[in-house]
């Protein structure tokens, strides 16, 4: 009798163990939730996609403290496709098909995101992309927490064109040769059509990833803005931006004489710029590290003190950024929306989504749309000021929903929804 009491004791441990290894733990003590992080850490966007990585990185820290997400520690995996456009896809497949990630968080230009687009579409898996692009996009496995057109470029334009932004009526769109850029170029010489100005006085320049010599470009803004009040749009990408401020410099080109509005350009980039002799140039993003309000103030304390604790480089003068804000809601946002969906199911967090808000450190609250999976958000212009920090000289009342389809590019009138 001993005997057989002793055997289904031993029984009754045996099946417990298999059940533990079955999918049995509670969920306290369940496996992690692996996401994934995909930024270049090398080559020529690592001076913009860097501190992606490390926002994200502690986002997530900050998630795990309060709990994680289902009872459930996330883990962070990170890769570098090392500003490789092709390289992009295949890391993007790695996170997902071999590590199981639930997520990714990532890309910075149009052409990586376009690179990872159909792995994310084969496997049914999310991206969350943090940057300001040129729309004309809408995908079911993506969600953009960074600008649509006419939440950054558009109204950069009219302020440009109104009495406050110098009354430009000629402007030069220079960017870095690829998607963003080219199509941006495209949304906006339209739109200034649209408002009655000429071709001969639109002028387009584009340079290749990593161009430094731009003495020539220079140059021809120079003798460009001779024919009346001009003003600069520029979608340069990378660490090109360096060389091109430097000339613009060197060449004696002040705001007060044409004025050069930036899009890709933020606190991150300056870092590395003397911006003295830039001091009034433009930006036009959705936030600003200068912005004034509670949840900012504790946002940059938490970076600052992350960037000293991890020992980041130059992080005695780390700054906060736009794509950083749009990545950190990002990671937050899809947190909720798993809460919410009670699971990691792309579908289900998909429509969890719909609607989520969250209290940014722009001092909106923003709200992600139920049908085009992008944020609603306010747009902020501002000045460069000579600590490589901006002062907002405008910015929207209320945050604008986004329009990933322009209105000014014919035949786009019935694609705002996914």
């Amino acid at each position: 009798m001993h005997q057989r009491r002793q055997f289904i004791t031993r029984l009754t441990h045996i099946a417990a163990a298999t059940a533990l290894l079955a999918g049995g733990l509670p969920a306290s003590a369940a496996e992690t939730i692996k996401v994934g992080i995909l930024h270049s850490l090398s080559g020529t966007m690592a001076i913009s996609e860097t501190t992606l990585k490390d926002v994200a990185l502690m986002a997530i820290e900050e998630i795990n403290a309060k709990g994680g997400v289902l009872g459930r520690k996330l883990e962070p995996v990170v890769v570098d496709p090392a500003s490789n456009w092709p390289l992009f896809a295949e890391k993007a497949r790695q996170l997902v098909a071999r590590d199981k990630v639930a997520a990714v968080f990532g890309c910075w230009t149009s052409v990586s995101r376009k690179s990872v687009l159909p792995v994310f579409k084969e496997l049914n898996s999310l991206l969350f992309y943090p940057v300001q692009y040129e729309g004309e996009e809408l995908e079911k496995n993506v969600f953009y927490t960074g600008a649509a057109p006419n939440q950054q470029a558009i109204p950069a334009v009219e302020y440009l064109m109104s009495k406050d932004g110098g009354g430009a009526r000629r402007f030069v769109l220079l960017g870095t040769d690829y998607v963003y850029p080219r199509t941006t170029n495209k949304i906006l010489r339209a739109f200034l059509k649209s408002k009655g100005m000429k071709d001969e006085d639109i002028q387009e320049a584009y340079t290749p990833f990593g161009h430094a010599d731009y003495q020539t470009i220079v140059a021809n803004i120079k003798k460009f803005s001779a024919g009346g009040k001009t003003a600069v749009i520029s979608t340069i990408n990378g660490d090109s931006n360096v060389p091109f401020y430097k000339e613009l410099g060197n060449a004696g080109i002040k705001a007060t004489d044409v004025p050069v509005v930036a899009f890709s350009v933020g606190e991150e980039e300056l870092r590395g710029v003397d911006t003295r002799p830039l001091v009034g140039h433009l930006a036009a993003w959705n936030y600003f590290e200068s912005v004034k309000n509670p949840v900012n103030a504790e946002f940059t304390r938490k970076w600052k003190a992350y960037a000293l604790a991890k020992k980041l480089p130059n992080a005695q003068k780390a700054v906060t950024n736009d794509p950083m804000e749009a990545t950190y809601v990002g990671i937050h946002m899809w947190a909720q929306a798993v809460e919410k969906a009670k699971s990691v199911d792309t579908d289900k967090v998909i429509a969890a989504m719909a609607g989520q808000t969250f209290k940014a450190p722009s001092g909106f609250t923003l709200t992600m749309d139920a049908t085009n999976h992008h944020l609603h958000k306010p747009v902020m212009i501002g000045e460069i000021k000579a600590d490589g920090q901006f002062n907002v000289v405008w910015k929207s009342k209320a945050p604008i929903r986004a329009q990933p389809w322009s209105p000014y590019i014919k035949g786009n009138e019935a694609k705002q929804k996914i």
